[in-house]
């Protein structure tokens, strides 16, 4: 009797423990889903940067299981392409992808995160931004308007542009009419051209009906792709005007930290992770693409004369020195810039020229 009376109070008293653990134990609830819109300022699938903010998309839902799930409107589709930084500094989208330096009429000091005339080229920025104050800056900028930016995507090296007169001196740039962004714009202003900017989905059509001269886009291949050889009868190279060209994902600063972290994190390793993969396509794509417009017997691929490229490093440099004067965060970010840049360039003096000198 001792002995089941033993098991019978032992078993009310496991049973009244498992009650207790259970009611202690944490609720399990479903977690929270955020469903976000991105717009972009890209043509609708224009491929690596349409097709890029479309797979970054991708990968943050599969990052996060689902619970992060955004959106992509290519430029148009939602809002005009150079719409996309007032609608999520609004708040009226959770995001967009274009490039910083779209933004200079928002503030001068955007236009350092895209690309700098005869600055560094996708390395010395990806080093900038991470190793250096580049990606503190940025987030500084934007913080004014309400957003948080990130660098997602890079195009490599960029050629000189597409011209329907050839470029023998700087005179010859008198009276142009010009589509080119950022600082480069500004630099054939001041050499006498008229330059305009205008979304990727009208150069074809503005240099087809001659409302427009000369055009820079990315790089051989989706230059190539938008028809430009069919249009321009010259190719210029170096790309001095964009030795690089980063693109960015910005977010409404409300909506990114609303998030958990855990999601924060999540689009900070996709927008890097793309990022290494839009440049790796790039890089490769173009090499194809130039081959194939060396085979176009009505277009001609030139260099820049030395004298003309001269004085395109000449002035670019009175520009950004112009612009950074601007105000007190537009010369914070230049001066930065530069003094890292200085360290890169005495790092490259001693690697890459040497080798490519020898190599090429």
């Amino acid at each position: 009797m001792k002995r089941r009376q033993f098991l019978k109070k032992a078993g009310v008293g496991l049973a009244a423990g498992a009650a207790a653990s259970v009611v202690g134990a944490p609720a399990v609830h479903a977690q929270k889903t955020y469903r976000w819109k991105m717009v972009t300022t890209w043509p609708p699938g224009m491929p690596i940067l349409q097709t890029g903010a479309e797979r970054f998309a991708k990968l943050v839902s599969e990052l996060s299981d689902g619970q992060l799930q955004i959106q992509v409107f290519a430029g148009g589709e939602l809002v005009p392409p150079m719409n996309a930084f007032d609608a999520v500094a609004q708040g009226m989208v959770q995001c967009y992808h274009g490039a910083s330096y779209y933004w200079a009429g928002k503030h001068p000091g955007t236009q350092w995160f895209t690309s700098v005339p005869f600055g560094m080229d996708s390395g010395g920025y990806n080093a900038w931004f991470h190793t250096g104050d580049g990606l503190k800056l940025y987030e500084e900028l934007y913080a004014n308007f309400n957003l948080v930016p990130r660098p997602l995507g890079a195009t490599s090296a960029q050629l000189g542009g597409w011209f329907n007169k050839r470029i023998d001196k700087v005179e010859d740039l008198k009276g142009l009419k010009l589509r080119f962004a950022g600082l480069s714009a500004k630099v054939y202003a001041k050499l006498g051209a008229s330059v305009v900017l205008l979304p990727g989905s009208e150069i074809y059509t503005s240099i087809e009906r001659g409302v427009i001269d000369a055009a820079d886009w990315v790089g051989p291949f989706l230059d190539l792709r938008m028809g430009l050889h069919k249009v321009a009868k010259f190719y210029y190279y170096p790309g001095w005007q964009e030795p690089t060209g980063y693109t960015e994902a910005v977010f409404n600063k409300k909506a990114y930290e609303g998030l958990p972290k855990g999601l924060q994190r999540v689009l900070d390793a996709a927008a890097a992770h793309m990022t290494e993969v839009m440049l790796a396509e790039f890089d490769q794509e173009n090499a194809k693409a130039l081959v194939e417009l060396r085979q176009v017997k009505t277009l001609q691929i030139l260099p820049f004369p030395d004298q003309v490229l001269a004085t395109f490093k000449k002035v670019s440099a009175e520009v950004m020195e112009e612009e950074a004067s601007k105000d007190p965060m537009s010369r914070k970010i230049h001066d930065n810039y530069m003094k890292f840049m200085a360290g890169w360039k005495d790092w490259t003096a001693v690697t890459m020229k040497p080798y490519l000198n020898a190599l090429l």
